[in-house]
């Protein structure tokens, strides 16, 4: 018989989904602000000595004509931006001038790594997809780098850009009274090629380790997919399949996922151990190892990426 844990709210189990959906604040009670200075009130004006300073420095500041220093600071600033933008182009053209004739047999790219990568690469990965094999196992490292980095960015941008709709008072701040008027074509072409543009997007992303496909193209498929759906039915039928702790779920269960893979591989690869995980035929839809779920993982992150982007920037929320 199960036994209900009477400190629940105070689990770790509880304290993780609460922080994955946002709900709470880890910092809260930890950080000390500054306390704001007092401000005079002059009728029904605000007087604040520290305001009335910095725009008089901005007004001295921007007036070159009284201000010689100033001006000759722009000058100069101009004048080296632009030999640092010439300096720069003369060293990627002189970095040019030195690469190798494209297609050249004694050229540093043709060694005995991209020979490895053709000779040995179905062998020891089970993918037919050669370029596959090379981007998720023998370079998964810098893959993982570049996961990392979308779901850093996308971090970044809702950090900078999202909105608390419980602390707007006016909806004419939102995007809300921009969503799309009903129209009976679009919604119903809409209808028609969401479902086909999802199905050939997991399909890439499945067939990755077969066929030219994986999960970054995949996943710009499915998300361009959801642009499209949100753009025709507007966030609010949107949000009934995907909203904010779906996506949150998502992004975070899929790097996670992702990351302890990875780690399995480096430790196993660095210390000699043979991996557990079989290959499977090479040419089936099951095998390749872990290449056909790193393809899942990276293809949810990527489409997860592009949709809040859009929501983003578009609303200044999901």
């Amino acid at each position: 018989m199960s036994r209900i844990r009477d400190d629940y709210e105070n689990s770790l189990w509880n304290r993780l989904t609460r922080w994955v959906d946002g709900e709470a604040d880890p910092f809260a009670g930890k950080m000390e602000m500054e306390h704001l200075r007092e401000t005079n009130y002059i009728g029904d004006s605000v007087y604040n000595p520290d305001m009335l300073d910095r725009e008089k420095i901005a007004q001295y500041l921007e007036n070159t004509k009284k201000n010689t220093e100033m001006r000759a600071f722009r000058i100069l600033y101009s004048l080296t931006s632009v030999a640092l933008c010439l300096l720069l182009i003369a060293v990627l053209l002189l970095a040019v001038s030195w690469l190798p004739v494209l297609g050249d047999p004694n050229g540093p790219n043709n060694n005995e790594v991209s020979a490895r990568y053709i000779e040995k690469g179905m062998e020891e990965s089970g993918a037919v997809n050669m370029v596959t094999n090379m981007i998720l196992s023998y370079r998964g490292f810098d893959t993982f780098g570049e996961t990392c980095v979308l779901f850093i960015a996308a971090t970044c941008v809702i950090v900078l850009l999202r909105k608390k709709e419980e602390k707007i008072e006016n909806a004419r701040e939102t995007d809300w009274q921009y969503e799309p008027r009903p129209d009976a074509i679009l919604q119903k072409i809409t209808l028609l090629l969401v479902p086909v543009i999802f199905l050939y997007g997991f399909y890439i992303i499945l067939n990755g380790h077969l066929s030219p496909g994986g999960g970054f193209s995949g996943g710009a498929v499915i998300g361009a997919g959801l642009i499209l759906y949100v753009t025709t039915f507007g966030f609010h039928k949107t949000q009934r399949f995907f909203n904010e702790k779906i996506y949150d779920r998502i992004k975070v269960g899929a790097l996670s996922l992702y990351s302890i893979t990875m780690i399995y591989y480096f430790y196993t690869g660095a210390n000699q151990i043979k991996n557990a995980i079989p290959l499977g035929t090479p040419g089936d839809i099951l095998s390749s190892g872990m290449i056909l779920p790193i393809n899942i993982f990276v293809g949810l992150e990527v489409a997860c990426t592009m949709y809040v982007f859009f929501a983003l920037f578009r609303r200044g929320g999901m």
